[in-house]
């Protein structure tokens, strides 16, 4: 009596033996891909732990999740993020994070609790944020500059220039950026003397004067005359702000003398005699018509505006507090009131 069951020389066979195969393959695949999600999830959670503590002051625990919800909490936590209630941010951030099932919106979100980290000034956190990305996804090129910003804040300049190799593979423009951290890594470098410093400085400005304002700004903290020696006459609206602020002690009156637009800054400031030049400088030939008027208590005041991202700042800075850009800041000036300091006493 003939079997119904193909013979395993029977063409049938093999197709079947070959089907068998391949849907055992694809349902151990599938399997695996399931564990692997899980696993994971499990990882993600127990990292995000690490941070999800009673001081974050909004509370989730509790709160049913929805698809739905996905937006509106994001644009709340980077409400937050914004008006500084960075605990509120990250509670949301993590909650987020844990509820999602799409993966590259949980790197999203990742990503901008590491900003939150670092805009709050939590540096080790942020860190650890960014590593983790990139573990995940090592060819994310914005991680990579934020990892450097972190890296540049906590003054491991060493650290900092080692993102750039990766950046560089990825087809990335750096060299403001490793020049910008060149600069910093003499400044803050204090196993240097400051003849050794200065030197290198000098090196900086003469050799390229890209970062010139910083570079010039330094110098006059270390060596007053080296400084003087370096003044580019073409760019005194760019050190504006730090040569008025020059305590008379540390002025070049021979320099100063020989031109006549540091005459007419330094007679505005009222450390100079009455020049009849105009120095170009808008304010500044205000200021001066002002005080040949009588008008004593005229000053110059200033801020500091990104030229990226457009916001302004009361303080000076190298690398822009809201967007991190390099090099962009433009010195802005105003006439106002001077204010008479008065040293008060306990005795």
């Amino acid at each position: 009596m003939e079997s119904f069951l193909p013979s395993y020389r029977d063409p049938l066979f093999s197709i079947l033996l070959i089907l068998c195969i391949v849907l055992v393959i694809s349902i151990l695949t599938y399997g695996w891909g399931i564990y692997k999600k899980q696993k994971e999830q499990e990882a993600l959670h127990r990292f995000l732990d690490r941070f999800d503590s009673s001081e974050c002051s909004l509370d989730t625990d509790g709160m049913p999740y929805q698809e739905y919800m996905l937006k509106p909490l994001t644009l709340l936590a980077k409400a937050f993020d914004t008006s500084g209630e960075y605990q509120k941010s990250i509670n949301i951030y993590i909650y987020l994070i844990k509820h999602i099932d799409d993966r590259d919106m949980k790197d999203k979100l990742l990503r901008m609790l590491g900003n939150t980290y670092l805009h709050a000034g939590f540096l080790q956190r942020a860190e650890s944020i960014y590593l983790e990305i990139l573990e995940r996804k090592p060819r994310t090129i914005q991680v990579l500059y934020e990892l450097g910003v972190v890296y540049e804040m906590m003054h491991s300049y060493q650290k900092a220039l080692e993102t750039i190799t990766p950046l560089n593979l990825l087809g990335e423009d750096t060299e403001l950026l490793l020049k910008h951290l060149k600069l910093l890594s003499i400044i803050n470098n204090h196993q240097l003397e400051t003849k050794e410093k200065i030197e290198l400085l000098v090196d900086l400005i003469t050799q390229d004067s890209t970062l010139y304002r910083e570079s010039i700004k330094a110098l006059f903290a270390l060596d007053t005359y080296r400084a003087w020696q370096l003044v580019d006459m073409d760019r005194l609206e760019e050190i504006l702000d730090i040569l008025w602020f020059l305590p008379n002690s540390q002025l070049d009156l021979d320099i100063i003398s020989s031109d006549m637009r540091l005459s007419s800054i330094y007679y505005a400031k009222g450390y100079t005699p009455k020049v009849s030049t105009k120095s170009g400088i808008f304010v500044v030939d205000v200021l001066c018509r002002a005080k040949e008027s009588g008008c004593d208590d005229a000053t110059l005041t200033f801020s500091y505006l990104c030229s990226n991202c457009k916001h302004s700042f009361p303080i000076s800075f190298s690398r822009c507090p809201n967007c991190m850009a390099i090099n962009s800041i433009k010195v802005e000036e105003q006439i106002g009131k001077a204010t008479t300091k008065r040293d008060y006493s306990i005795f």
